[in-house]
């Protein structure tokens, strides 16, 4: 499953981020891996991101890309 957010905080010694997911005020995931390719100056809080949910399991997403709207 993908789902599109909002970026809204970033860990760049991690490479973890919390993402608000797009049309919802109260959902957010935490502590969400980011692909390797995406580099840190990308990662610029309010830019959009696709997230891969695989099996619909949110302990397993990942952001898997980064644009702006």
């Amino acid at each position: 499953m993908l789902e599109k957010g909002i970026l809204k905080k970033y860990d760049s010694i991690n490479h973890r981020a919390s993402v608000q997911l797009a049309g919802s005020l109260t959902t957010y995931f935490d502590n969400v891996r980011v692909a390797r390719n995406i580099t840190e100056d990308e990662m610029v809080l309010g830019r959009h991101v696709f997230i891969a949910i695989p099996d619909n399991n949110p302990g397993n997403a990942a952001i898997i890309a980064v644009f702006d709207p």
